[in-house]
């Protein structure tokens, strides 16, 4: 019995040992002092109080020992029990900056829930999170990265995990199975190819995890499309495209090209939205919903239909169930 107390004592954590070791002591010291001097410490209790009292360095002086013994108790208290007071406050201390640390340094699991999970950390990442976290209400966002040392942004909604994506340790720590959205973002330290396959096989481990998980990836080479809608990808960005659109237009209309630019500045305040198209809508043209969004200062751009996305159809265009609007809004 006793080995067992003394195995399971030495597995509790340090503070939790102090603490115990300090407890013991002003009790032992407390009750010694009430036995040895019952006037000066009528009972139990006032004996622990001095003790408590005297081990802490305050010294009220409300319960003083008279004799020779009870002052040795009362030196013996002040070298041991004070010591281990002193030990306790200094555990604790250390393992709150230490955790806070661990923190910092994403070493903590996240334990919310309904939450955004970005991995990597890039230009396009980091303006992502600035943006969502600049958002009076913001959703909780878990970034995932092994390359930062630390959170790169401290704010309140904005965790921080270090590691690989494509490990399921580190999946784990995200919180991954109770996310509500995940974005891959391309490794900008790696070639297009190698980045492409990177993020494929950082959704093929998310998936496993989490089958449901909407998963947004960025692929930067055409061949890769294909794969990572294989591997259960539900939207994919093509940076590449985007940016080589805007290079092909400046060589014949710079002021296309600011005008565009301009366009997506504005976009950014989220005022592009995709939308049901109500009930009362259906059998219309897309011609006659346009002008009748049009009142209330909403622009239809186009129309989502399935997989095929159509900007600007041409008249006549019948509004079917299940469609979905691409609008601009005020």
């Amino acid at each position: 019995m006793p080995q067992f107390i003394y195995s399971y004592f030495t597995r509790l954590p340090l503070v939790i040992r102090i603490l115990i070791m300090a407890l013991f002591a002003v009790i032992f010291f407390g009750c010694f002092a009430h036995l040895i001097e019952p006037e000066s410490f009528p009972t139990w209790f006032d004996g622990i109080w001095w003790a408590i009292i005297t081990a802490s360095t305050v010294g009220y002086g409300d319960y003083v020992p008279e004799t020779f013994v009870g002052r040795i108790t009362g030196i013996l208290l002040v070298m041991f029990g004070a010591g281990f007071l002193a030990s306790y406050f200094v555990a604790l201390a250390t393992a709150a900056v230490s955790k806070q640390n661990d923190y910092i340094q994403g070493k903590f699991h996240f334990k919310g829930s309904d939450h955004i999970v970005v991995i990597g950390w890039n230009e396009r990442s980091k303006e992502l999170l600035r943006t969502v976290c600049s958002l009076e209400n913001s959703l909780s966002v878990t970034l995932i990265d092994e390359t930062l040392e630390e959170n790169p942004l401290p704010n309140k909604n904005l965790h921080f995990v270090k590691g690989r994506a494509s490990r399921d340790e580190t999946l784990i720590k995200a919180n991954i199975e109770k996310a509500r959205k995940v974005i891959i973002t391309a490794d900008q330290n790696k070639d297009e190819l190698n980045a492409d396959m990177n993020s494929i096989l950082t959704l093929i481990a998310i998936k496993g995890l989490n089958a449901e998980v909407p998963c947004i990836v960025e692929i930067l080479t055409n061949e890769q499309v294909t794969n990572a809608k294989r591997a259960g990808a539900d939207e994919i960005v093509q940076s590449n495209l985007l940016t080589s659109f805007v290079m092909i237009n400046s060589l014949t209309s710079q002021d296309l090209v600011t005008s565009f630019m301009d366009l997506l500045s504005q976009l950014d305040k989220r005022r592009l939205t995709i939308q049901p198209a109500p009930v009362d809508f259906m059998n219309y043209t897309f011609t006659d919903i346009n002008l009748k969004l049009m009142e209330d200062g909403i622009l239809l751009l186009g129309i989502k239909r399935g997989e095929e996305t159509m900007v600007n159809p041409l008249h006549p265009f019948i509004i079917q169930e299940n469609d979905l609007l691409i609008v601009i809004t005020n």
